[in-house]
């Protein structure tokens, strides 16, 4: 544990480091503005300002709820697909061109039909995370189910488990460990999209901070949200992974 905290801080010192040295190279290459004030010193001097910026704490609330709100509807949606896509052959045979198709369009193409579609804001950076967010839920639920062995779910039968029971006591238990994943790697990408998603017209948010930072000039400011949203980005990771541990058995 004291050798993962040691490696861990030699790291963080390394890229300190390698910022500072980046840094002083653009400083020389072009004396530019933007170049002084984007150093770690300032930068973490900046983000130890914003702790005590009530604004700070309503744009972290701002962008969580687009984010756990997205992602909520993407498990409403994703779950039931992902059960239905992977307990068929046929119906995956069906729509696996599909599905690939979907995944591989980037979310932040869908942005113009959301604001035609959506009439508010909110409504449409939501969408978008959700195009972002399904499809590693579907993708790791599927993986799950493939894992099962069908012994279990003659086992529940023979119990005489409904299909309530099986899903309950058989087939969640089982994916569970995939189902975090698929989970994990879904805010991953939402926690990607969700700034330049914010950039629009909302008034809240990470992403709105960034761009309001940028226009101010405030380089300074802007530098620690970068930062700020790596720490939260790598606090919820933690926990994710923290609570996939514990579904972890052979």
């Amino acid at each position: 544990m004291r050798k993962n905290i040691e490696y861990s801080l030699f790291g963080i010192v390394t890229l300190i480091f390698i910022w500072q040295v980046l840094v002083m190279i653009g400083t020389a290459v072009n004396d530019n503005y933007v170049y002084t004030q984007i150093t770690p010193i300032k930068a973490i001097k900046a983000l130890w300002e914003l702790l005590f910026e009530t604004s700070f704490y309503e744009h972290i609330f701002a962008s969580f709820y687009r984010i756990f709100y997205a992602l909520f509807l993407a498990l409403l949606i994703g779950i039931p697909l992902g059960l239905l896509y992977s307990s068929n052959e046929k119906i995956k045979k069906v729509f696996y061109l599909p599905f690939q198709i979907l995944r591989m369009i980037s979310p932040l193409s869908w942005m113009p039909i959301a604001v035609l579609v959506y009439d508010s804001w909110d409504g449409a950076i939501i969408f978008l995370i959700v195009m972002a967010a399904i499809w590693p839920i579907i993708f790791n639920l599927t993986q799950g189910m493939a894992k099962i062995d069908i012994g279990w779910i003659y086992v529940a039968k023979s119990f005489q488990a409904n299909l309530f029971n099986q899903l309950r006591y058989a087939i969640i238990p089982a994916i569970a460990q995939d189902l975090i994943t698929g989970l994990r790697l879904a805010l991953g990408v939402s926690w990607v999209i969700i700034v330049p998603a914010e950039y629009l017209g909302v008034t809240s948010g990470l992403g709105y901070a960034i761009n309001d930072a940028r226009d101010t000039l405030d380089y300074s400011k802007l530098a620690a949200l970068i930062l700020a949203i790596g720490l939260i980005g790598f606090a919820i990771d933690s926990f994710l992974q923290s609570l996939n541990n514990k579904f972890k058995w052979n």
